[in-house]
């Protein structure tokens, strides 16, 4: 292309170029003074600075685009490339508006949890708010992602081409449709369940596959289980629906603690439940609700003890029970050695040394 036909090109292109240019200057300036000004009028409230952060880079697409929309659409249709030019700002515009709603959807759950901190003493109603929030803000994230392919997709005509023929065979077509996206949907309404009901909730104390652990995170298809050593179970939304586990703060986050010992019948147990009474009262772990010992089981050689003590959480509770196990084994050892678990035996029975002739000659 020489450059004759080049300025013929560029030439026509110099109106809607210099309005293109103002209409830029003027969103990019008048984007930023909005912006400092909403950041000068909520610098002392959190919520709305999330937005406006969040907002900072789409929103200026969004402005900018939709400035040069009308431009685009107003030059004349005979400017080389301005088919092209409509048809990329149309989408361009389409993937903004996306991105914006994405992003201020994703900011709403930053805003629930500042509102309900997870990180106090009873945060069961923050963990359930945490929880609806984050799982409906994720779903709506991926319907309006798929809403805005959708849209930019049926800018082409060849694509709403395609649908229509779609649309004519919309029994077949709906059949594969639905057998190809019966695992996304079965995670989806699985999804959609698990924030209304709420079998499990972010930072829920759960064993699942025989594994104990927390819930770190509910995605869009799976939950991350962050178990005790530090190792992540991964495990599919529908696990929680379809199959039983146990969740040890369903309905509260306090928690009972048990240890179990055995020791000799002549142990005495006011002894130890002072002894136990003593530990709880020296730790903070202990809530002050629970401190009891009960024998729960006897064999032919000893007796089971139980201690059961409460924690405000599982894992003040786990802590809890190590310290108390330790200390009533030490007690024990210390104090009343002669009633650690032991095997008796008899020489005699009857007069006679017990074994028979194998035993008297050893």
């Amino acid at each position: 292309m020489d450059i004759q036909t080049l300025e013929s090109v560029l030439r026509p292109w110099l109106a809607t170029g210099i309005s293109l240019t103002v209409a830029l200057a003027v969103g990019v300036i008048g984007w930023r003074v909005a912006l400092a000004f909403l950041r000068r009028v909520s610098r002392h409230r959190v919520i709305p600075g999330l937005f406006i952060t969040a907002s900072k880079n789409a929103g200026l697409a969004v402005v900018v685009l939709v400035l040069v929309q009308p431009i685009v659409h107003a030059a004349p249709d005979s400017l080389f490339g301005i088919a092209v030019v409509r048809h990329s700002v149309a989408i361009l515009l389409i993937a903004a508006a996306t991105w914006l709603a994405v992003v201020l959807t994703n900011t709403v759950t930053d805003a629930m949890s500042a509102l309900h901190p997870a990180d106090v003493e009873n945060n069961l109603q923050a963990r359930r708010i945490q929880t609806q929030t984050r799982v409906l803000a994720r779903m709506l994230s991926s319907i309006f992602v798929l809403l805005g392919i959708a849209f930019a997709l049926l800018t082409f005509p060849d694509v709403r081409n395609i649908g229509t023929s779609l649309l004519a065979s919309a029994g077949i077509a709906g059949l594969v449709v639905g057998i190809a996206a019966r695992p996304a949907l079965a995670n989806l309404l699985a999804g959609l369940q698990i924030a209304l009901t709420q079998p499990i909730r972010i930072d829920d104390v759960v064993i699942v596959e025989g594994e104990w652990g927390r819930i770190e995170d509910i995605g869009r298809a799976f939950v991350t289980v962050a178990i005790w050593d530090q190792r992540r179970l991964v495990v599919p939304l529908q696990y929680f629906i379809e199959k039983p586990f146990q969740n040890w703060t369903r309905s509260s986050s306090e928690i009972l603690g048990t240890v179990f010992l055995w020791v000799d019948y002549g142990m005495p147990l006011d002894a130890l439940r002072a002894e136990l009474k003593r530990i709880c009262e020296e730790t903070p772990l202990w809530d002050k609700r629970v401190c009891l010992i009960q024998v729960t089981d006897v064999s032919e050689r000893a007796m089971q003890v139980r201690a059961l003590v409460s924690a405000a959480d599982a894992g003040r509770a786990w802590d809890l029970r190590c310290l108390v196990r330790e200390g009533l084994l030490d007690y024990i050892r210390r104090e009343h050695p002669q009633f650690l678990p032991r095997v008796r035996t008899d020489g005699e029975a009857g007069g006679k040394p017990v074994g028979g002739p194998i035993a008297a000659n050893a």
